[in-house]
């Protein structure tokens, strides 16, 4: 059984925002398509559980960066999942660069999804197949709940376009990294980044959703929650630093 998996590539333009580095929703499409990697070669890959009409969604994740790498600079990512608590599936994550420097470490909560009911299942066979791995030194506490942030709300409205919609038929888990930052807009994201990122999943935003977005600033902290039909679907929230 391959308990961990590494992989190792080379940050090109697309991969990075305006100031020229690693963007964070792309650094959380990195970590879903490592996770992938590394599920397939454990038998439990999107094709693997699709048969068996399942697929892989997030609960929740959390990211921390030291730094934010620039286009041209070689990243290596380790990921490694650890045993399986109730119906969640623990995997983290940590980013080194060229020089073997850690750079930033992430942790998620996976879940199983029905695609036909569209609820959330218990880890069954699946879980038989996810490395025992309590050995291994996890480089940080499982993914956080967002917690409250009291200020001036800034309130807008959005539809997800066919550009935020996955293969799952609902909006990408990345793609709420990307809101995040536009709701942050691009006079502060140019002097500041996300140092850290916690987000909670509570449930899918789907095509035909309208999303009430509510950000709320507060010195370093923010915090986003996206709210459909007066339920939270996800909640953002974390630090800002001023940047190098």
């Amino acid at each position: 059984m391959v308990n961990t998996y590494d992989e190792t590539f080379t940050l090109r333009p697309r991969d990075c925002d305006l100031n020229g580095k690693w963007r964070p929703s792309a650094i959380l499409e990195t970590m879903q398509d490592v996770a992938e990697s590394h599920s397939l070669l454990l038998g439990c890959g999107r094709e693997d559980l699709v048969r068996q009409n399942i697929v892989w969604v997030l609960s929740r994740s959390e990211l921390h960066m030291d730094r934010y790498p620039a286009i041209g600079e070689k990243i290596t990512v380790h990921t490694f999942p650890t045993p399986t608590r109730i119906c969640f599936f623990p995997r983290y994550y940590i980013f080194t660069d060229a020089r073997g420097e850690m750079v930033g470490k992430a942790g998620t909560l996976w879940l199983l999804l029905d695609l036909g009911t569209r609820r959330m299942l218990p880890p069954g066979e699946v879980g038989k197949l996810i490395p025992d791995n309590k050995d291994l030194s996890v480089p940080m506490n499982l993914p956080a709940t967002v917690g409250s942030l009291q200020g001036e709300e800034f309130v807008t409205t959005c539809r997800p376009v066919y550009t935020d919609l996955d293969v799952n038929g609902h909006v990408n888990n990345t793609r709420y990294a990307d809101w995040l930052c536009n709701t942050l807009g691009i006079g502060l994201m140019t002097e500041y980044e996300p140092e850290r990122i916690i987000l909670n999943y509570n449930h899918e935003v789907l095509p035909d959703h309208v999303v009430t977005l509510r950000r709320i600033l507060k010195g370093n902290e923010y915090r986003l929650s996206g709210i459909v039909n007066d339920s939270s679907a996800f909640e953002i929230g974390g630090t800002l630093r001023k940047r190098c």
